[in-house]
C-alpha cells in the first residue's frame, strides 16, 4: 500500500526535525524516517555526549594545572562511570523523540529509506509517496584506502566504550582524533594520532594549531605528520597498524583504531537516481535555495546537502529553517554563512571564526592582524594557563573585523562575541564600545584588538 503525505523527511537530527516540526505545525502531513535510533548525530552520537566526556577531562587539566598554586591533589577520570553519567544525556533520546514526533501528529518509520521514483520512498515494506521530500541524512564516515579496514572503530563506538584501552591509535587528524585524544590522554590512555599531511586541523590557524600540538605532546599524546597508513592488521587481541613517514616503515601498536579521517554526505544508499536527484561530492546538488537542481520537489539540509556551509549543527537547523519557510512560502529564504564559529574542543579550546589572514588577503582586503600571547593577562594567569592566544583579522580601511582565531580555555565562548561582530558588520571600534562584566574573559576583547 502506498502512503501518501506532504512532505517526507529523512532524517531526525536537527537538519531534519527543525523543518518536519514547522511544516507539521502549518498543517501539513509529514513523515520522517530515520534507520538509526531517532535524534540524530549530535544529540546521540556527537556533540552532546563528546561534551560530556571533555567536561571530565576539563576538569581533571584544571586540576593538573593549579597543582602547587593552592590546589595539592590531582583528580583521575573513572572511565566506567564517567560512561554512566554520559547515558543520563543519551539513552532517552531515540524514545522520547520518537514519541514527540507523534505527539505531534506525524508518522515516524524506522529503517533504510531509497528513492523508487521521483516522488517515492521505500523503507523496509512501506511506500511513501510524497508532494515534497527532504533529505537530512546527515554524514558518515569517510572510506579510507587501506587494508584491514574491518578493524576500525568509528567515533559513535568509541562514545559507547565501556572500557578505555590502554593503547588507541587515531587515524586523521581532524577534530574527531584531536577531541577525542585529548579525552582519552586525561583518563590515562597512551594515544598516537596518526596523520598523512604536515599540518593538523586545516581550516584552524597554523600557529595556533602548532600551539595545541605542543600542548597535545605534553600530556602525553604522540602526534605523528606526514605519515600514510597503509593497514591495520589484527594480532591476537591487539592491532599493529603500519605506516609510512618520508619514505620510512612505521608500526604503531594499539588495543584499538579510531577512524578520525573526515566524513562523507550519507547519501550513498538512497538510490539518488531513481528519484532524479543530483549529487556531487560534497551532498546533495541544490539552488541557493536549498532546493535540488535536477528534482524540484526534493530540498537537502545539513551533512547531506552541497553548499558552503560548514558540518555544523547549528547550519544543520537554520538550513532545515530555511527548507520550511520555501515550502511553506514559495522559494524566497537563502542561507547565509558568514561568520559561523566552529570550536575544537581539546584542552586547550581551538575555536576560529570569519576569515583567516591568507583568506583575507586572497580577497584582496587590506589587513591588520592583532596576534597577542594572553598567557600573562589576568584570566589565563590566574588558573596557569600556558597555551592561550587570539589572533584577530581586521579590514584596514573599515576596520570591520573580518576573523578571529582563539586558543585557550576560554575560547569556545569568546568566539561566539567575534561572530556576533562579524555577522552584523561591526567595526573593532563598534565593539570596543560595548560594557562588558569584570573580570571576565570577553571583558578583554578590546585589548585583543588594540
Amino acid at each position: 500500500m502506498v502512503q501518501s503525505f506532504d512532505l517526507i523527511v529523512v532524517g531526525t537530527g536537527s537538519a531534519g526535525s527543525t523543518a518536519a516540526n514547522k511544516c507539521k505545525k502549518a498543517g501539513w502531513s509529514v513523515a520522517i524516517i530515520d534507520s538509526r535510533p531517532f535524534g540524530g548525530t549530535c544529540a546521540l552520537r556527537g556533540c552532546d555526549p563528546k561534551k560530556v566526556l571533555v567536561g571530565a577531562a576539563n576538569i581533571v587539566e584544571d586540576t593538573e594545572r593549579m597543582i602547587g598554586k593552592g590546589i595539592n591533589q590531582a583528580s583521575s577520570i573513572q572511565w566506567h562511570e564517567l560512561m554512566s553519567f554520559k547515558k543520563e544525556f543519551t539513552s532517552w533520546v531515540p524514545e522520547k523523540s520518537d514519541e514527540a514526533f507523534q505527539d505531534a501528529g506525524m508518522k515516524t518509520f524506522h529503517g533504510k529509506a531509497s528513492f523508487v521514483s521521483e516522488n517515492e520512498i521505500q523503507v523496509e515494506n512501506d511506500i511513501l509517496r510524497g508532494e515534497k521530500i527532504l533529505l537530512a541524512n546527515g554524514a558518515t564516515p569517510t572510506p579510507l584506502p587501506i587494508d584491514g579496514t574491518e578493524h576500525l572503530t568509528y567515533s559513535d563506538e568509541f562514545l559507547d566504550l565501556e572500557d578505555l584501552p590502554e593503547k588507541i591509535v587515531f587515524i586523521g587528524g581532524g577534530y574527531i582524533s584531536f577531541e577525542f585524544a585529548h579525552i582519552a590522554a586525561r583518563a590515562g590512555a597512551k594515544v598516537d594520532i596518526i596523520h598523512r599531511g604536515e599540518k593538523p586541523l586545516k581550516n584552524f590557524d597554523s600557529e595556533q594549531v602548532g600551539l595545541l600540538v605542543d600542548k597535545s605532546k605534553e600530556i602525553g599524546i604522540n602526534v605523528h605528520l606526514n605519515t600514510v597508513v597503509k593497514s591495520i592488521k589484527q594480532r591476537e587481541e591487539s592491532y599493529i597498524v603500519e605506516g609510512i613517514t618520508n619514505g620510512e616503515n612505521k608500526q604503531f601498536d594499539a588495543d584499538i583504531v579510531v577512524h578520525g579521517a573526515g566524513r562523507i554526505p550519507a547519501i550513498d544508499d538512497l538510490d539518488l537516481e531513481k528519484g532524479n536527484v543530483k549529487r556531487e561530492e560534497k551532498g546533495i546538488t541544490v539552488n541557493e535555495y536549498l532546493q535540488s537542481v535536477s528534482n524540484p520537489i526534493v530540498y537537502s539540509a545539513g551533512d547531506a546537502v552541497a553548499t558552503a556551509g560548514p558540518p555544523l549543527t547549528p547550519i544543520a537547523g537554520v538550513e532545515s529553517s530555511m527548507v520550511a519557510s520555501n515550502l511553506l512560502k514559495g522559494n524566497h529564504n537563502k542561507p547565509n554563512y558568514k561568520g559561523v564559529p566552529t570550536v575544537v574542543f581539546t584542552l586547550p579550546k581551538l575555536a576560529s571564526v570569519g576569515l583567516s589572514e591568507d583568506a583575507a588577503k586572497e580577497k584582496g582586503f587590506q589587513i591588520n592582524v592583532k596576534s597577542i600571547d594572553l598567557s600573562s593577562w589576568f584570566t589565563y594567569k590566574r588558573t596557569n594557563q600556558k597555551y592561550a592566544r587570539s589572533k584577530v583579522i581586521l579590514d584596514k580601511d573599515s576596520n570591520k573585523i573580518l576573523g578571529a582565531h582563539l586558543i585557550s580555555e576560554e575560547a569556545d565562548e569568546l568566539i561566539n562575541h567575534f561572530a556576533t561582530a562579524i555577522q552584523l558588520e561591526l567595526t573593532a571600534k563598534e565593539l570596543k564600545k560595548i560594557i562588558l562584566a569584570y573580570p571576565t574573559a570577553a571583558s578583554h576583547l578590546g585589548s585583543m584588538m588594540e
